[in-house]
């Protein structure tokens, strides 16, 4: 049984993934980090920092899903990989993936000048804008544009209701659109994904890793 230590328990992803673990019997919950032999963390980046400092102390794997991190705590996050395995994803959705990997293959083959916009939409309480993967997207479209084929990549963020996260991708070239989306009907998709990353990443080499590396 893995024993883990959730950071971030009160947050609506904290709650989804406590379900999750009652109905899961490779994991136990544990409130004593000292005990824990992997970390989640989905809470605010003034806790993400924290909890960086913490597992690396304690040498425990970690696995982070909180977004909206600022450069410092990203430069903390790197050093403590060379000491400790770190998973961090601003989306631990297999169907996120999936999507990535289409936009991957129409650019790659895309032949023609377009533009790029990028619609994302969340729950009013989230906190960053835009999000995560909103940003992971973007930096994966310029990255694997070799051709410069992409004129214009825009992204568009609406705070609206209780929606857990719906990301368009619209390529438009003259009068054709060629559109990518990824609906999130339930949290449950990412709690799913962070504790696959959890049960993995007890066996994996100082380092830090991304959703991907994992998936594959």
């Amino acid at each position: 049984m893995i024993e883990l230590y959730l950071n971030g328990k009160s947050g609506k992803m904290g709650e989804t993934i406590i379900n999750l673990i009652k109905k899961n019997e490779r994991f136990n919950l544990t409130g004593d980090l000292s005990t824990a032999d992997v970390v989640i963390d989905f809470s605010h980046p003034d806790s993400t920092k924290k909890i960086i400092e913490e597992t690396l102390e304690k040498n425990v794997p970690l696995v982070i899903g909180t977004t909206g991190l600022n450069n410092e705590i990203l430069e903390n996050m790197n050093k403590a990989s060379i000491k400790i395995p770190i998973i961090q994803a601003a989306n631990m959705s297999i169907g996120v993936h999936q999507l990535k990997e289409s936009i991957k293959k129409f650019v790659i083959e895309n032949k023609n000048k377009v533009n790029c916009y990028i619609e994302e939409i969340h729950h009013v309480k989230k906190l960053d804008k835009p999000s995560g993967t909103a940003v992971e997207i973007e930096k994966l479209i310029k990255k694997i544009d070799r051709e410069n084929n992409i004129d214009i990549v825009e992204i568009s963020s609406i705070r609206k209701d209780d929606i857990n996260g719906i990301h368009t991708v619209t390529f438009v070239y003259k009068d054709i659109s060629y559109i990518f989306k990824h609906n999130a009907t339930s949290r449950d998709i990412f709690a799913t994904g962070a504790l696959n990353c959890a049960q993995k990443i007890i066996n994996l080499q100082p380092k830090l890793y991304s959703f991907e590396d994992i998936v594959n």
